[in-house]
C-alpha cells in the first residue's frame, strides 16, 4: 500500500475517488494552499516490541519526582483504597459511552444513580446531576444556571475569598454568555457580608457564589447569607471541597440553592494535575435548570428495578435555545471512582479521614507558630488548610523543602505560605517538615 497508515486498499481509494469525480488524492486536496501542505517525512520513532514500550514508559515514569505533599489549593493528597482501580475496570462499569440505551447500560446507570444519591446526601441538597468535569466548570455552570433561573438579571456576585482559578473560569464563561461578574470585598480573610448586601440592593443580581472552606482555608460563617440573597430574589451558590463536607455544615444547612465543587478529594489521586470530577446539586425547584443529566430508578415490564436517563436537557434532545448544557461526553468515569470510594469508606470512614486531616493541620500550625518564624495570616477557624506569614525568604524555604523531597505549601504572596494536611500525613512527616523549616529559618 502507498499509505501504510490508511486502512483502505488502493482499490478502495480508487473507487472512492471515482465516486467523487477525482483522478488522484492530490486532486481531492487541490483547494488546500500549497503553503500549508506538509511534503516531508513524519518524525515517527522506529517501532518497538511490547516489552520495549513498557520499558520506555517505565523510564519516563522514573523521571517523575515523588514528593511528600503539604500543599492543597484545590488538589489534595488523600488516601485511595487499593481495590478501587480493580472495581472501576469491571466491564459493566468501564465505558466511554453515554448510556442512551438503558437496556445495555444498567451498570453505568446504576453507579451514576448511586453517585447522585451520595452527593445529594453529602451536600444536604435534594437533587444531584450525573457529575461535571471539575469544580471550576461546575461553578461556572452554576452561574449560568442562576442567570437562567432569575428574571431581569445581568450580574453574578463572587466572593473575593474564592479560589482565583475558579474565578477565572467563571469569568470566561460569563464573557461568552453575556453577564457580568462582580467581586464581593473580603474582610480579614472572609467574605464581607455588608458589601454583599450593598451590591445585592442595587438589583439585577442572579446569584452569589462563595466557597467553603474558602481559598485561604478559612471556614466561613455564612449565617444569613441565603436570606439576604433570597430577599433580593437571587440564588445562593456554595462551592465546597467534597471531602470536607463529611464534617462541616452542608450547603443545604446554609440554605444554598446550588451546591458545587470538586470531588478530587474523594480519593482521586493527584496524578500530576488530573483528571478530576465536579459535582452539582440543587433544590428540587431548580431541577429543570440543571445542566447535564439525571439518572432515575424505575421498574421494567417484569417489575424488576432498573435505571434510566430521567432528565437530559441537552441541545441534542430539545430545542437548542431551551438547552441547559452541551456537555456531550460521558464524564462519569471519575464519578464512578468517587462513588466506589464513598461506598468503601462509608460515613464513619469519611468522617475519620476528615478528622485526621483536621487534627494534622492544627498540629502543624501549632508547631510552625511555636518556632516564632510564623504567624497565622488570618486568625480564623480553619479545617485542614491554613495560611501563615513567614519572616524569611519564602522562595528559598520552598526550594529547601523540595531539595529534601517535600512539596511545602503554596506561595500565596511574598511572605505568605498556605499549607494543607490530609489523613496521609503522619506525625513523623509533619515533624520532619518543621525540622527542615527550622533549619532554613535559622540560617
Amino acid at each position: 500500500m502507498a499509505y501504510k497508515y490508511f486502512p483502505q486498499t488502493d482499490e478502495d481509494i480508487s473507487r472512492m475517488l471515482k465516486a467523487v469525480g477525482m483522478e488522484s488524492l492530490d486532486d481531492l486536496y487541490a483547494d488546500v494552499p500549497e503553503s500549508v501542505r506538509f511534503r516531508g517525512e513524519y518524525e515517527l520513532p522506529s517501532s518497538m516490541s511490547e516489552i520495549e514500550v513498557r520499558q520506555y514508559f517505565e523510564r519516563l515514569g522514573r523521571m517523575n519526582k515523588q514528593l511528600t505533599v503539604f500543599a492543597g489549593a484545590g488538589s489534595y493528597d488523600h488516601y485511595t483504597p487499593a481495590v478501587i482501580p480493580s472495581i472501576v475496570s469491571r466491564s459493566e462499569f468501564l465505558t466511554s459511552y453515554t448510556p442512551y440505551q438503558a437496556e445495555i447500560s444498567q451498570g453505568t446507570l446504576h453507579y451514576i444513580f448511586e453517585f447522585q444519591s451520595m452527593m445529594a446526601e453529602l451536600t444536604g441538597m435534594a437533587v444531584s446531576n450525573a457529575s461535571m468535569y471539575d469544580g471550576s466548570t461546575a461553578t461556572a455552570e452554576a452561574a449560568i444556571m442562576a442567570m437562567a433561573a432569575t428574571k431581569k438579571t445581568d450580574r453574578v456576585l463572587v466572593s473575593s475569598t474564592i479560589d482565583s482559578k475558579v474565578l477565572k473560569v467563571v469569568r470566561t464563561y460569563a464573557r461568552f454568555h453575556g453577564f457580568d461578574v462582580e467581586l464581593i470585598d473580603s474582610d480579614n480573610g472572609i467574605t464581607d457580608k455588608n458589601d454583599m448586601e450593598t451590591k445585592l440592593a442595587k438589583g439585577g443580581v442572579a446569584g452569589v457564589i462563595v466557597q467553603q472552606p474558602n481559598y485561604y482555608g478559612v471556614v466561613e460563617d455564612y449565617s444569613g447569607f441565603a436570606d439576604s440573597c433570597h430577599k433580593a430574589k437571587s440564588l445562593f451558590v456554595v462551592n465546597g471541597i467534597a471531602a470536607d463536607l463529611a464534617l462541616l455544615k452542608t450547603p443545604g444547612e446554609w440554605g444554598a440553592d446550588i451546591a458545587v465543587g470538586d470531588g478530587q478529594s474523594l480519593g482521586i489521586p493527584m496524578n500530576f494535575g488530573g483528571p478530576s470530577v465536579g459535582y452539582m446539586c440543587c433544590t428540587e425547584k431548580l431541577i429543570r435548570k440543571m445542566p447535564g443529566r439525571i439518572v432515575g430508578k424505575t421498574l421494567d415490564s417484569h417489575g424488576q428495578r432498573c435505571f434510566v436517563l430521567t432528565l437530559q436537557a441537552r441541545e441534542q434532545h430539545i430545542r437548542r435555545q431551551k438547552a441547559t448544557s452541551n456537555i456531550c461526553s460521558n464524564e462519569s468515569l471519575m464519578a464512578l471512582f468517587v462513588t466506589i470510594y464513598m461506598s468503601l469508606m462509608g460515613k464513619e470512614g469519611m468522617k475519620e479521614a476528615a478528622m485526621l486531616s483536621y487534627k494534622g493541620a492544627h498540629y502543624l500550625c501549632d508547631r510552625l507558630t511555636a518556632t516564632a518564624h510564623f504567624a497565622l495570616a488570618y486568625d480564623r477557624p480553619f479545617f485542614n488548610e491554613f495560611c501563615v506569614r513567614y519572616d524569611g525568604n519564602v522562595d528559598r524555604l520552598q526550594q529547601h523543602l523540595l531539595d529534601n523531597g517535600i512539596f511545602g505549601g503554596i506561595k500565596v504572596s511574598d511572605d505568605v505560605l498556605m499549607f494543607a494536611v490530609t489523613e496521609k500525613r503522619t506525625k513523623e512527616e509533619i515533624d520532619t517538615l518543621v525540622k527542615l523549616i527550622t533549619e532554613e529559618a535559622s540560617r
